[in-house]
């Protein structure tokens, strides 16, 4: 849902802050997936979903994060909610930069999972002053929930138009 001009009126203001919420889905890990994503401004609210053929539950939570962050115009304080340790770990605790630095490997022998979308949230972290929340999933947080309603609804979407395939979204875009 579109109400007013959030982005435009975010891009204007740096003194407020936007308050994003994500979540992400696959039914069957890997599976068919998708994510949620809802901005929250003053009074206004703009929410975003998207379906894939074939994904999984941790590229689908990075994503649900990497839109909501990249659908910001300008730099923005934003604080991320999420009920993704992976998402908030991979960041809290440095793992994404370190594995980054390390060239993308773990450790010796183990490449890190999720490169791609990894490298994604580092970009769209460095253009906002971002902080994380971690919430508990399915506990009737009301963002948390619809996020969750967003991110299933898209990944058990069946049109074709619907849902686009990861693979080509990786390639172009």
């Amino acid at each position: 849902m579109w109400v007013g001009g959030i982005l435009e009126a975010m891009a204007n203001d740096n003194h407020n802050t936007v308050y994003a919420f994500s979540d992400g889905s696959a039914i069957g890990n890997p599976g068919p997936g998708g994510y949620g994503a809802v901005l929250k401004y003053g009074e206004n609210v703009k929410e975003f979903s998207q379906g894939f053929k074939h994904t999984t539950n941790n590229r689908m939570e990075l994503l649900g994060a990497i839109s909501a962050l990249g659908a910001l115009k300008g730099r923005q304080r934003v604080v991320l909610t999420t009920d993704s340790q992976y998402v908030i770990n991979g960041i809290e605790k440095g793992w994404a930069k370190k594995w980054q630095a390390n060239s993308w490997m773990r450790n010796r022998k183990e490449k890190a999972l999720n490169s791609d979308m990894w490298q994604r949230l580092l970009d769209v972290c460095a253009r906002h002053d971002v902080s994380f929340e971690w919430i508990r999933g399915h506990t009737g947080h009301p963002e948390n929930e619809r996020c969750d309603e967003l991110a299933n609804g898209a990944a058990r979407a069946s049109s074709s138009e619907q849902i686009v395939d990861e693979e080509f979204m990786k390639l172009n875009g």
